[in-house]
């Protein structure tokens, strides 16, 4: 350098001249010079940005902003550089190749940044790196949840974009080579997915959910095509929707549950039960259910309030819960009425339940002491209606609660 030319001229000469768009920047991201170069990039003048801060022009939050700008600064890798969006001044959004460099004072530490933009163009493919509407595609899938693949004839991946391949921590890229079979484990070829891609290279697109490790994906399948319009392999679209079905789940269960004692309510059983009924009559095997009435249930709201009686009431509903098997619905009939529908039971197994239910209230501890009344019917015995079968037990019920003196009566 010329002993007569400062470093400031020098820095003005080269923000004059220079094509590139050339930021200095503080450490906490303020704006410190601006160049030509940088306001025909974004649009803005020197006297608009100089002592501004960058995430004027980034869409997204100031700290992390700050963050990134500080760990670059931090790191000072000059030749490393990375593509970003940026916005216009007139609102668009751009897309910038960027390259930044720590400046360092007279002690050596890192006093501010220089940044280098140059912004990407259709021009860009011709030497190999990304058009605007690649890079803007890129980001798009990134920041999304879903997923894009492609295969060959052979199933096996040519291509992979997304933040996860099917819900796995992998990167765009990393699964080219392998075949559908292989990543997913799965060498039945009548099993999902493996079934729809080949139905995809049939020309028959599809749409499914793919359940793996826990995700749940949305996938749409279609054949991919070349040129002149014959089938090169698949394409296929996957989005995740984890959290929609856990939403949905949820809501189906509030639906279908009672809120205070978390068994199945009214609705719930009635359809359990007009479905068994449809299952029995084809399969020609009986089943049974239960009415449960808890006594005083009243006089209990009455004496104590009616918190001890909700407690009443899920203390019935523990019980029944430990006691009955998976493929047996519990259920809150209503008010102080609860249900039992028993698969594949017999008039002996019934008795021997309805036992075990009275003996374990009867060993309860808790106040007030509680006791029911029950009542039962058997399919196809006592009726091959929903409505045949409930009138069934409900007069055994109230026959078995007028002829109770303690109120703790076994089965008919």
């Amino acid at each position: 350098m010329p002993q007569n030319t400062r470093p400031e001229d020098l820095l003005a000469t080269l923000l004059e001249t220079t094509e590139d768009a050339l930021l200095i920047l503080s450490l906490d991201g303020i704006v410190e010079a601006w160049s030509r170069g940088a306001e025909q990039l974004y649009g803005y003048s020197a006297e608009e940005m100089v002592g501004e801060a960058l995430t004027r022009l980034l869409p997204m939050c100031e700290t992390a902003v700050r963050e990134t700008i500080l760990g670059d600064a931090a790191q000072s890798e000059a030749d490393s550089s990375r593509t970003i969006e940026r916005l216009h001044k007139d609102g668009s959004r751009i897309c910038v190749n960027v390259k930044r460099v720590g400046i360092r004072g007279p002690d050596g530490k890192i006093t501010g940044i220089l940044e280098r933009g140059r912004g990407l163009n259709r021009r860009a493919a011709t030497d190999g790196t990304d058009t605007a509407a690649e890079v803007q595609l890129r980001m798009l899938i990134e920041q999304m949840p879903v997923v894009l693949w492609t295969t060959d004839l052979d199933l096996r991946i040519t291509s992979n974009w997304g933040p996860g391949f099917l819900g796995s921590k992998i990167g765009p890229g990393e699964l080219v080579g392998k075949t559908v079979s292989e990543y997913t484990n799965c060498l039945d070829p009548r099993a999902t997915p493996i079934a729809e891609h080949q139905e995809a290279l049939a020309g028959k697109p599809s749409r499914f959910e793919y359940w793996q490790n826990g995700q749940v994906m949305d996938v749409h399948l279609e054949p991919l095509r070349g040129r002149a319009g014959e089938i090169i392999g698949c394409i296929g679209v996957g989005l995740d929707i984890t959290e929609r079905k856990k939403s949905e789940e949820q809501i189906r269960y509030q639906a279908t549950h009672d809120a205070l004692t978390n068994l199945a309510n009214y609705r719930e059983f009635m359809n359990t039960l007009e479905r068994e009924l449809r299952r029995a009559d084809r399969s020609q095997h009986s089943f049974a259910l239960l009415l449960f009435d808890l006594d005083e249930l009243k006089h209990i709201n009455d004496r104590l309030g009616h918190l001890a009686g909700n407690r009443a009431l899920q203390r019935l509903a523990a019980v029944m819960k430990r006691h009955c098997r998976s493929t047996d619905l519990a259920a809150r009939y209503g008010g102080d009425e609860f249900a039992l529908l028993l698969i594949d039971a017999d008039p002996g197994r019934i008795e021997k339940i309805a036992e075990r239910f009275t003996r374990c209230l009867d060993n309860d501890r808790g106040d007030p002491h509680l006791s029911v009344s029950i009542g039962s019917s058997v399919y196809p015995n006592d009726g091959r209606t929903a409505q045949e079968l409930l009138e069934a037990a409900d007069q055994r019920l109230y026959g078995r609660k007028k002829s109770s003196t303690n109120r703790s009566v076994t089965a008919n």
